[in-house]
């Protein structure tokens, strides 16, 4: 059966995904707002399309009218709490069958903020969400907007709720050899973390089945962030930087509000659904990438 996918929103996660996708698909067709990044898209192997949230031209129409799959990889505009400042759902929610006639599936990533905090429990797809950030809050009005046209629509439509992503370029080790990786402590606080590698074989795997639904992407092992640094260090043989207490540490006001949420996530769904981890934790993934030279 054909498969072109259209990725909304062409960036790091997105381009892991075609990079696994590549050689599976008819076409893969991606979004950018940036005429910069055309050429290093095409490389992807990615056909580049340009889209300013505004307009959608005759390219990008074109594109979407052959689209099978459909992925959603565009933060919300925060300033505009309606769909969640959605960037694309105000351009096709009237007309999406006209613009494409072909779609079979939707895949929207989405973020773990939502749950916002749980004071370190475990959270699943069922516990309550409550996020803090505003930029949670329009993401979860998104993951409404988009279930409620994919029902209208009869689509299945699987939110990926995405821990903190990591992975080539971003990662711990990356951080201690620029000298910007700091160990702030705050008592009980645990990250939760999903390398990109998985999601793309996540992503992979629920588009090929067409699953709806929502699920968590999240590694093994939630975990303290100091220790990731730690760990790193070790593994480059480096002194870690000193540990700062988290009310005397200088930091912005979005790194300090990640700090606000504490929760441990479950991915216990994605499995059941047949998705083994790559990565299952940090220290493992670390590992690899030093020792394969891929970390950069």
């Amino acid at each position: 059966m054909t498969t072109r996918i259209f990725l909304l929103g062409a960036g790091y996660s997105a381009r892991a995904f075609a990079a696994l996708q590549r050689d599976r698909d008819d076409a893969i067709f991606g979004t950018t707002r940036s005429a910069e990044k055309l050429d290093a898209l095409r490389k992807d192997g990615i056909e580049p399309l340009l889209f300013d949230g505004d307009t959608i031209n005759a390219d990008m129409a074109e594109a979407l009218r052959k689209t099978t799959h459909l992925v959603l990889s565009a933060a919300p505009e925060t300033g505009a709490l309606s769909a969640g400042g959605d960037p694309f759902l105000p351009h096709i929610e009237d007309r999406l069958r006209h613009l494409m006639p072909e779609l079979r599936w939707i895949g929207y990533l989405s973020t773990v903020g939502v749950y916002g905090d749980h004071g370190g429990a475990w959270v699943d797809e069922e516990s309550e969400c409550r996020p803090v950030s505003r930029r949670s809050i329009a993401r979860l009005a998104a993951e409404r907007a988009w279930q409620a046209l994919a029902e209208k629509e009869r689509l299945p439509l699987a939110i990926l709720r995405l821990a903190g992503i990591y992975g080539p370029g971003r990662n711990a080790l990356v951080n201690l050899a620029a000298g910007t990786a700091r160990r702030i402590v705050k008592h009980g606080q645990v990250f939760n973390r999903i390398h990109v590698d998985d999601i793309a074989g996540a992503l992979s795997l629920l588009a090929e089945r067409e699953a709806g639904g929502i699920f968590n992407l999240a590694d093994n092992a939630p975990s303290p962030p100091q220790d990731v640094i730690a760990f790193a260090a070790r593994l480059m043989g480096v002194e870690p930087p000193p540990e700062t207490p988290f009310d005397a540490a200088e930091m912005t006001p979005m790194a300090r509000s990640f700090y606000g949420e504490n929760k441990r996530v479950s991915n216990a769904r994605l499995r059941d659904a047949g998705y083994s981890l790559i990565h299952p934790d940090y220290s493992s993934a670390l590992t690899r990438m030093w020792r394969e030279n891929s970390w950069r």
